[in-house]
């Protein structure tokens, strides 16, 4: 049976992913890399986008009511300040134990709105 050599060498997934990364695989990086910066499980993108306003302004406020800075708010509940800086600026993807340290820290509370 010659029939078994051709489909085995055209089943190589090698060249199979070498044809993709386009502007969807860069696309799909780029939120892979965001979540695993937030510490966020990659599923979480699908249910949230970003960091709702509402929750960018009560870290807000609670950091200011505090006096704290991003980096004395980040040092406090042992994250990075860029982290805080996301959650503010809303380019985080929001991640429960993350607002739950900010919630402990800040005395305000983050969730339970919905």
């Amino acid at each position: 049976m010659s029939g078994g050599g051709p489909i085995s060498q055209d089943w190589e997934p090698v060249v199979i992913r070498k044809k993709a990364p386009n502007a969807a695989a860069k696309k799909d990086e780029k939120a892979v890399n965001a979540a695993r910066r937030s510490g966020a499980e990659i599923e979480t993108i699908k249910k949230y986008d970003r960091v709702p306003t509402e929750l960018k302004k009560a870290i807000m406020q609670g950091r200011t009511d505090k006096k704290l800075t991003q980096a004395q708010l980040a040092q406090l509940i042992n994250e990075k300040p860029q982290i805080i800086q996301e959650y503010e600026s809303g380019k985080a993807i929001p991640n429960q134990q993350i607002i739950g340290k900010l919630e402990r820290a800040l005395g305000v509370k983050l969730r339970g709105k919905k």
